[in-house]
């Protein structure tokens, strides 16, 4: 039987599967990392000290390492055991890194470089979209504002309103790339409350009104306006909701 996938299926990626254990020492020891408890330059503790503080086997803890290993978060250095690398090796994109960096005390600085992020690629999306939007998409973008404007009493649902109305913008642009980068760092950031903040009626009228900007220059494909526009709207977004600590 011919296993090879059809033309223009979708390819299936190998993945190493990780033993539970291994992914739940993994995911608390990345979290210790990021947040300081282990300083760049010192050693983890050794191979059987971990065994017994996560109870574990040998195997696992092993398993685990060679996963912080791959995330840029340490290295084996011969006499040394394994040691704690500094952040500019760590792959920042990483899900679990992202998770915790936006645990760290010092978030903010991690949160306002992401909505300089944001706004570079969004920009210049919301640029490309301008002149792709096909019929279909310019209907999509309209319904999704109309319903925008009826959850201004449900800050949750309008939230998840508006993350889907960012993310048509992002398909028309057909930017895979900026798309990637701007789901991945943002849908981490949305569980952090310093990023979402609590949203009054006022602030959801005047993040409408920005919705609204966007939308009229996308349907007349202005580029310029578009990209002016979704400029202000994230960074007068944030500006709104960022803690002043």
């Amino acid at each position: 039987m011919n296993s090879t996938p059809a033309a223009g299926a979708a390819v299936p990626r190998p993945q190493r599967h990780r033993p539970p254990l291994a992914a739940a020492v993994v995911k608390s020891l990345v979290t210790a990392i990021v947040v300081g408890d282990y300083a760049p330059g010192s050693a983890l503790p050794p191979a059987g000290v971990l065994c017994e503080q996560y109870e574990v086997s040998r195997t696992v803890i092993r398993e685990a390492t060679t996963t912080l290993a791959e995330k840029g978060l340490v290295a084996t250095r011969q006499g040394w055991g394994t040691v704690v690398l500094d952040q500019d090796q760590w792959s920042l994109l990483d899900p679990l890194v992202l998770d915790a960096l936006f645990q760290r005390e010092d978030r903010l600085v991690y949160l306002d470089n992401l909505v300089q992020v944001r706004a570079t690629l969004e920009c210049a999306m919301a640029e490309r979209a301008a002149g792709l939007l096909d019929a279909s998409q310019r209907a999509a973008l309209t319904a999704k504002a109309e319903e925008l404007a009826g959850l201004m009493d449900d800050p949750t649902a309008y939230a998840a309103a508006d993350v889907e109305f960012h993310e048509l913008i992002h398909r028309a642009s057909q930017d895979a790339f900026g798309r990637a980068i701007v789901s991945n760092i943002q849908g981490k950031a949305l569980h952090t409350p310093q990023y979402s903040g609590h949203p009054t009626r006022e602030d959801l009228e005047l993040t409408h009104e920005q919705h609204t900007h966007i939308l009229t220059a996308l349907l007349a494909g202005d580029a310029e306006a578009a990209s002016a526009a979704m400029r202000d709207h994230i960074t007068g977004s944030w500006a709104r909701r960022r803690p002043s600590e």
